[in-house]
This record gives structure tokens, sequence and C-alpha cells, in this order.
């Protein structure tokens, strides 16, 4: 018996088909549109060279956006070539034939399922990789406002571990050099014993330490004498990647699921009270693909009765739908980061709405 039908082959080629299509055309427009509002910035106000971009940014960008708004996309696309279906009434004689709705449907399941686990999968492991490469250059894509936030100068507080604690005055992300660091270690008791502090620091990129000048070291022994000692270098190997000194937006992106959750664990610890930025993006990795199955079943529910006005009045429904959609994530994740809704919930939310309204269209549409 085969798996699939030729039935399924066929909806499949569409579905992929056309959403193929869509990925090309939107990817080129939004592209287009970008480079365009985002040149004057990139090559005026940061003296560099829009080429660089062009290679090393804006393939990465693309692939974010793709898929942030992949849910979305696998909605338009199912709403348009099953509209054509529908309107060439080919729906109505598969199912003439002795086919059911729920058969009919079966292609379309299929398809949303390949690419809910690859979304998936590319969620929590793939797409922070790519993250990385994109974020190197993305503040300069930034007003100057944003670009001084993410690559300025910040005072840092952070927590290695719960026996030790580090201190910057003023740390340049960019640059990624500082002044008045200060690094202490206490006992159980909370006891200082071991801290070092210097005038001067920078972050070695490739050793992954720290480089301190003017050092001024101080070790309290247990009977209570001090030993002392200065210097003019000296590296600082202690259990930090650069990116945790300041956690942002844009650090959480490069994070695969379990280095984030990790991160998540730390930040609480250490009372971050942006913890919500980061656990809106945690949740929202899944949510999504979950998205793309719950928004295939209610564009399949629209579109494949034949309308009058046709394809058009379908996709007219389905913009808003989408618009709908887009606008509730974002809208809920301001007021999550605002400590007004649980992340989990907020990022949940939209899914939770648009489930039992899938469900309805679908037991309807199978009993007609």
């Amino acid at each position: 018996m085969r798996l699939l039908s030729r039935f399924d082959i066929y909806v499949l080629k569409k579905f992929f088909g056309t959403l193929s299509f869509m990925l090309i055309l939107l990817s080129s427009v939004v592209l287009i549109i970008d480079v365009q509002s985002k040149k004057p910035r990139i090559v005026d106000e940061n003296k560099m060279e829009l080429s660089l971009f062009l290679t090393q940014y804006y393939p990465y960008w693309i692939l974010y956006l793709i898929m942030t708004f992949m849910a979305i996309l696998v909605f338009i696309s199912i709403i348009f070539f099953t509209s054509r279906l529908a309107n060439n009434t080919e729906i109505v004689a598969y199912i003439s034939g002795g086919a059911s709705f729920h058969r009919f449907c079966r292609p379309y399941f299929i398809g949303a399922f390949i690419l809910g686990i690859f979304t998936l999968g590319m969620n929590h492991y793939i797409l922070p990789w790519s993250n990385i490469k994109k974020n190197i250059l993305e503040p300069y894509t930034y007003n100057k406002r944003d670009k001084e936030a993410a690559l300025g100068n910040i005072p840092v507080t952070f927590q290695p571990d719960k026996d030790s604690y580090l201190f910057i005055q003023s740390f340049n992300k960019k640059e990624k050099t500082g002044n008045s660091f200060v690094y202490q270690k206490f006992t159980k008791k909370k006891f200082l014993y071991y801290q070092i502090k210097s005038s001067y620091v920078r972050w070695d990129e490739e050793k992954k330490n720290f480089v301190l000048s003017q050092f001024f070291e101080k070790n309290i022994l247990p009977d209570g004498t001090e030993k002392l000692s200065t210097g003019m270098e000296k590296k600082l190997n202690l259990p930090v990647e650069f990116t945790q000194l300041s956690p942002d937006a844009l650090s959480v992106q490069t994070k695969t699921t379990p280095e984030l959750q990790q991160m998540i664990r730390r930040e609480r610890k250490a009372g971050n009270t942006n913890l919500n930025v980061f656990l809106n993006d945690l949740y929202q990795r899944t949510s999504m693909p979950v998205a793309i199955f719950i928004l295939s079943i209610l564009a399949v529910c629209i579109s494949s009765e034949k309308r009058r006005g046709g394809i058009g009045m379908n996709l007219a429904i389905g913009l808003a739908l989408a618009f709908v959609f887009v606008f509730s994530f974002e809208a809920l994740k301001i007021i999550s980061e605002n400590r007004v809704l649980p992340p989990l919930l907020a990022m949940w939310l939209p899914n939770i709405i648009f489930l039992p309204i899938a469900i309805y269209l679908y037991i309807r549409r199978a009993r007609q």
C-alpha cells in the first residue's frame, strides 16, 4: 500500500512549491526595501561598505526573518494555492469521488508536520548559529541611540558562580574594554578571601580570558593574614563568556536552547530584571512551529470553500488573520516584558486562541 497517493503528492508539490515562491518573492522585496532604508546609516554614518552587509549580514538576516514569520508564510501559501484548487472545482471533484474532507486534509497535515519539525530544529539549534553572524553587523544598521545601547559603555555586575562576583564600572561592548575592574571570591560563610582589582581590563576573544592592566591582588589566608601583590599585566581565566557580561535581546538570539536555559538560570539567580525578554525568546522557539500546524488547519478550512470573490476574498481574509496573529505576538511580547503576563502564557496565548477556532472550522467544514 502506498503511503502517499497521487493526490497527496500533487498537493504537497503545490504546498512546498507555493511556499518556496512566496519565500523568494517576499525575501527579494523585503531585501530591496531594507537595503534602501538602511543604506544611509551603513554608508554615510558608519562609513562601511554596503557590499560587506550584502554578503555578511543580509543572508543571515533573511534567514532570521523567514524563520520568524514561517507560520504566516505557510498560512498565506496554503490559502493561495488551495483557493485556486477550489476555484477550479478540483476539491469538489475529489470529494465527489468518495473521499472525505479528512482524507483531503491529510497532505496538508503531512506538509505542516514536516515544516513544524524543521522549524523546531532550526529555532532551537541552527538559527542561533546564524544569528551570531547576523548580530556582528546588525548594530550598524540601527539609529544612533539604539547603536549606542548595543555597542556603547555599560556598567557590568556579574556572578560567575554562587560564591564569586565581578564588577566593571564602565565596559565598552564594541571595543571589549573597560575601566575599574573588580573580581571577588567568598567562602561559603560569605567571608572575602580573594580579590583582584585593575584600572583597565580587556577581553581576549581568542583565548577567552580577561587581561588586567595595573592590577592589585589580595589573598586572605585562613589565619587572617593578607598576601598582597601588584603588577602591570595579568591574565585572568574565569568561567565567563563575553556575551554573559551584559545579556540583551541580540545575545539571546545567539544561544542554542540548552545555552539559553543555562543563561536564564544564571540570570535569575543574579536577579536580572530583564529576564522576561529571554523567556519570551525561549518559549517562542516552540510556540511558532506549533502555530504552523494550527494555522495550516485554519487556512485549509478558509480556502477550501469556493466563495464569491474567488481567490481575492480568501486572500483578504487570510491577510487579515495573519495581521492579527503577528500583531498579537508582538503586543504580547511587550506586555510580557512589562511583567503584566507570564512569558509562557504570553507566547502561547495566540495558539491557545486560534486552536479552538481552527478546530471549530475544521469540524464545520467536514460536516458540509
